[in-house]
């Protein structure tokens, strides 16, 4: 395997035995070479500082410094390492996420569970160094007892609800779901391609490909007809952009 398709890893965790034991797990899977451990928050932010690790696998609970804010240190960084989040809470998945984590493992990790995560991290670097951009390529919702990945490709809609957004899926196949995340539509937009996703209200962002026209409904209104039949009002401020769109 050729180094580009190695994760130079770092692993974090405050529990000696944990540790001992992903590093075990990690030797017996391709894709990954750890390069250094830490045992607490500002040892893994050292660490980081000194190896430049493409990934962390980082422990949620810790004293002190704890995983979310090795994560939030990390943000605006050049070059940060991607993060899988490893943890026997299921309660942070939700903030985690919201710092653009790969995944979110559940103790006891299995190596089957570890090497999807890995996959995922690469898929992610790839499409990167392929010039996709840091765009959001997925949503990992609470549902009922677990959590989903939702693929941003699959997203039709998307509506602002108080401090959540609600994503819109299935409604071109008549399957339609929706799930609710914590996240601001407007933080949301940003971390969305504008190539495939446009906001046309300050409550709702649309999937390009499911608008099928835009209608004049009279004094300077103007809505957007979707393929499901039913419409969405263009607010006055992002009108320009819509017309933009349709090449007006």
């Amino acid at each position: 395997m050729s180094d580009a398709a190695v994760l130079r890893t770092l692993v974090v965790d405050d529990e000696p035995l944990a540790l001992e034991r992903m590093q075990h797990i990690c030797r017996s899977l391709a894709g990954i070479e750890v390069v250094g451990t830490a045992q607490d928050g500002a040892a893994a932010l050292s660490a980081i500082a000194q190896l430049a690790p493409d990934l962390l696998l980082l422990d949620m609970t810790m004293p002190e410094l704890d995983g979310l804010a090795v994560a939030r240190a990390l943000v605006g960084a050049n070059s940060p390492p991607a993060v899988i989040f490893v943890t026997a809470h299921d309660q942070f998945a939700v903030e985690a996420f919201d710092l653009d984590a790969v995944d979110y493992v559940l103790k006891p990790v299995t190596p089957d569970r570890l090497e999807r995560a890995i996959a995922r991290a690469l898929a992610r670097r790839g499409s990167r160094a392929a010039g996709q951009g840091n765009w959001i390529s997925e949503f990992w919702v609470p549902h009922r007892s677990e959590l989903l990945r939702v693929a941003a490709t699959d997203v039709d809609r998307i509506d602002a609800e108080r401090d959540y957004v609600r994503l819109h899926v299935g409604q071109k196949d008549g399957a339609s779901r929706s799930y609710l995340l914590l996240q601001t539509v407007s933080g949301l937009e940003a971390r969305l391609d504008p190539q495939r996703f446009i906001r046309l209200h300050r409550s709702t962002i649309l999937r390009r490909d499911r608008i099928t026209g835009l209608r004049h409904d009279g004094l300077g209104v103007w809505s957007a007809e979707l393929e499901d039949g039913s419409t969405v009002r263009i607010g006055r401020t992002y009108l320009s952009r819509a017309k933009a769109m349709a090449g007006r």
